[in-house]
C-alpha cells in the first residue's frame, strides 16, 4: 500500500480507495467525536478517516534515540513520519515568574539544545527588550551556524507580534543564522478580539495576511504564523485566516491551545479539522503549542501529532507561563516509546541521552525546581520503594520500568550510584563527570576538583548526586559581579545573631560588612546588602538536602525582586510587571550556601541592570 502524505487533503472516496483497510484512531489512545466539516458532506466514519489519514507503519525500534532526520525544507518534510521538535524554553519558558536568564545562560542552554538535536530553537522575543534582542542575535550567530558532521544545523526563531516593528526587530536578530525563522502571531478567539485587540474579524485577517507578507519581503523564507487562542476560536474563521497567511507565504502554521482549555479529543479534532478544511494546507507544516493549565499539555500535543501535526512546540521541564508548557522530555519519550506501535510510526531526531543534562541546566539557570514526581526527569522517576516493586525490579527491570535511565543520560557506574573518595585520581574524576553528562574545560574541572576534595575530607561517601550539586554550583552560575570570600556568623539563644561577610568585586577588591539579624541567614543577607548597596526584596527561600545523612550537601534557592528598578513592560500585554531573579548555592554549610544563593541572584539582577544601561 502506498504511503499517504500527511500534508495531503483527501475526499472520502479518495481516502477509501487509497486506504481500504484504514482503521480509526485507536481507542487506547484517544476517542474523537468527529463533526461534519465543510469539505465533507457527512460525518460518517469514512469522512472522519479522511480528515486524518492512517499512516502506514514504519519499522522503528523504540531504542532509537536519534534517527536520521530528513533534509530541512521550511514548508514540508520528506518523511511523513518525522516530527520536528520546536523548543521554546528560551522564549515561553523564560516567561515563567522568576525564570529570568542572562544572555550567557541562554547561550549555554542553546548549546545544550544542539546536543539534544532539536530542530528549531525559539531563542526569544527580540522586541521585548534590548537584552533579549542581543541574546537572540548571539544565539543566531553562534548556534545558528554550528553545523555538525551530519550537516545538522538548528533553525533559530524569533517571536514577534503582528506589527512591522516587532517583525523587523526579530529579523534583525535571527538573520545571522543559516536557517532563520520569524514567528508572528495575532489572537483569533472572540474573547481576545473583542476585549484585547478590539478589532473585527476582517481587520485581524488583514493584519495577519499583510504581516506575514511583510516578513517574507524582508528576505525571510521561513515564516511561522500562530492564531493565538486557537483552541477557543471559531473553526470557519480559523480556516479563513490560515488560508490567507498560507497565500501570503507562511511555511508553518502553529495551532496553540493558549489557555490550556482543550481535552485531547478536542485538540486532536481541531488539528484534524484544520488539516481537512484549510485550502493550501498541503503546502505548510502544522504545529502544536499546548499550555498545561489542566495538566493535559503532553496529551494534547501527542493528540495533535497523531492527527497530522508535524511540529511540536515544547520546553525543557515543561516550564512556561502559568502552569507551563508541554514538556519536551515527556513528549519525546512518549513518541520514542509508543511512536511505532500506537502513533503510526512517528519519530523525532532527539538524542535522548542529553535530556538529563538539559533538565538540570534549565533547572539551575531558571531557578525553577523540578518536582520529585515529575515524569522522566524527576528525582523519583526511577525510584522504587514498594517491596513488591523492588522484588520485581530485582528479578527483571522491565517489570516496572518502561524507560531505562540510560536512555535519558542517567548513567550509573553501579546500582547504588558512583561513590568517590578523597584519594580519587583526577583522570578518574573527569571520567565520572563525563559519565554524568558534563563536558567541562580544564579550568572548570580544576575548580570543581578542589571543592570535591574538600567535601571528600569531611564525608566518607561522595555520590554522583553530591558531584552534580558541586558542578551545578560551580558551572551554572551567572557572570560574577560579587563573589563570597569569607563568612563568619554567631547565633543561638544567648544573644543576637551577627554576621561578618567579606565579598570580592569584579576587580578583585575586597569589601567587609557586618550586621545583626533575627537569625544567621538574615544577618548574613543584611551584611551583604551593606556591601552591595542594591535594594532587593527576598520573595522565596528554599533548601533541600542532596543526599541522605547529617553530612549531606544542601542546595539553597532564592528568588528576589529589585525595588522599583526593574519594572519593564510585558511585550505581549503591554502591562508593567516586576521582574524577579533567582539564584542557587550548594555546600555542606547551610548558611554559606544560603549566602551564595543570595549573591547569585544579586549577580543576575546586577548583570541585567548593566545590560540595560549598555544598550
Amino acid at each position: 500500500m502506498a504511503a499517504v502524505s500527511p500534508a495531503s487533503r483527501f475526499s472520502a472516496s479518495q481516502f477509501s480507495a487509497a486506504n481500504p483497510k484504514a482503521k480509526p484512531f485507536p481507542s487506547s489512545f484517544i476517542q474523537f467525536r468527529l463533526s461534519p466539516s465543510r469539505h465533507f458532506p457527512s460525518s460518517s466514519s469514512a469522512a472522519a478517516a479522511a480528515a486524518v489519514p492512517s499512516l502506514p507503519r514504519k519499522s522503528f525500534s523504540t531504542s532509537i534515540s536519534c534517527s536520521v532526520r530528513p533534509e530541512y525544507i521550511p514548508n514540508r518534510i520528506s518523511d511523513p513520519h518525522y516530527v520536528r521538535v520546536f523548543d521554546t524554553t528560551l522564549r515561553d519558558g523564560e516567561q515563567s515568574p522568576g525564570a529570568t536568564m542572562t544572555s550567557k545562560e541562554k547561550l549555554d542552554i542553546a548549546r545544550q539544545l544542539i546536543k539534544l538535536g532539536v530542530d528549531v530553537i525559539e531563542a526569544g522575543f527580540p522586541a521585548a527588550s534590548k537584552d533579549d534582542f542581543e541574546a537572540v542575535k548571539a544565539i543566531a550567530e553562534e548556534i545558528g551556524n554550528a553545523v555538525d558532521e551530519d550537516g545538522y544545523v538548528p533553525v533559530i526563531c524569533g517571536l514577534s507580534r503582528c506589527n512591522e516593528k516587532d517583525i523587523r526587530t526579530a529579523w534583525d536578530a535571527v538573520k545571522y543564522a543559516k536557517r532563520p525563522r520569524i514567528h508572528t502571531f495575532i489572537a483569533t478567539s472572540p474573547i481576545h478580539m473583542k476585549y484585547k485587540l478590539r478589532k473585527s474579524k476582517e481587520e485581524v485577517v488583514e493584519i495577519a495576511r499583510s504581516m506575514v507578507s511583510f516578513a517574507r519581503s524582508l528576505g525571510c523564507e521561513d515564516v511561522e504564523f500562530s492564531p493565538e487562542d486557537a483552541g477557543r476560536s471559531d473553526r470557519e474563521f480559523l480556516y479563513q485566516i490560515l488560508e490567507e497567511v498560507i497565500k501570503a507565504g507562511a511555511t508553518t502554521l502553529n495551532i496553540p491551545d493558549t489557555v490550556g482549555i482543550n481535552l485531547p479529543s478536542e485538540f486532536g479534532q481541531l488539528i484534524a479539522d484544520i488539516k481537512a478544511n484549510t485550502p493550501g494546507i498541503e503546502n505548510v507544516i502544522i504545529s502544536t503549542h499546548c499550555q498545561n493549565d489542566l495538566g493535559l499539555s503532553t496529551a494534547n500535543t501527542l493528540a495533535g501529532a497523531y492527527s497530522g501535526a508535524r511540529q511540536v512546540e515544547v520546553t525543557i521541564n515543561g516550564i512556561g507561563e502559568r502552569a507551563g508548557n508541554a514538556s519536551l522530555e515527556e513528549v519525546v519519550m512518549a513518541i520514542k516509546c509508543r511512536g511505532e506501535h500506537v502513533l503510526g510510526g512517528l519519530y523525532t531526531g532527539i538524542n535522548t541521552k542529553h535530556i538529563t543534562m538539559a533538565s538540570k541546566m534549565v533547572e539551575d539557570y531558571s531557578g525553577l525546581q523540578v518536582q520529585p514526581h515529575k515524569a522522566i526527569v524527576g528525582a523519583n522517576a526511577f525510584a522504587h520503594e514498594s517491596g513488591i516493586h523492588q522484588d520485581g525490579m530485582l528479578k527483571h527491570k522491565g517489570t516496572y520500568e518502561i524507560i531505562s535511565p540510560e536512555d535519558i543520560g542517567l548513567e550509573r557506574a553501579n546500582e547504588a550510584g558512583i561513590v568517590l573518595g578523597k584519594l580519587r585520581y583526577h583522570s578518574t574524576y573527569r571520567t565520572s563527570l563525563s559519565e554524568l553528562g558534563y563536558e567541562l574545560d580544564d579550568q572548570q574541572l580544576g575548580n570543581i576538583f578542589w571543592r570535591f576534595k574538600a567535601v571528600a575530607e569531611q564525608k566518607k561517601r561522595v555520590t554522583d548526586a553530591d558531584l552534580i550539586a558541586l558542578v551545578s554550583d560551580e558551572v551554572f552560575q551567572p557572570e560574577t559581579v560579587w563573589k563570597l570570600h569569607d563568612l563568619q556568623v554567631t547565633c543561638g539563644t544567648l544573644g543576637l545573631s551577627t554576621a561578618t561577610v567579606k565579598l570580592t568585586d569584579a576587580d578583585g577588591e575586597e569589601h567587609i560588612g557586618c550586621a545583626v539579624g533575627t537569625g544567621p541567614v538574615d544577618s548574613a543577607y543584611k551584611a551583604v546588602d551593606l556591601i552591595v548597596k542594591e535594594e532587593a526584596t527576598l520573595m522565596e527561600y528554599s533548601m533541600n538536602a542532596v543526599t541522605e545523612g547529617i553530612d549531606a550537601i544542601a542546595t539553597t534557592r532564592v528568588l528576589i525582586r529589585g525595588e522599583n528598578k526593574h519594572t519593564p513592560t510585558h511585550a505581549l500585554t503591554d502591562e508593567p510587571f516586576e521582574r524577579t531573579f533567582s539564584g542557587s548555592g550548594a555546600g555542606m554549610d547551610i548558611v554559606v550556601c544560603s549566602v551564595k544563593a543570595y549573591i547569585s541572584a544579586l549577580n543576575k539582577m546586577l548583570a541585567f541592570k548593566q545590560q540595560e544601561h549598555m544598550y
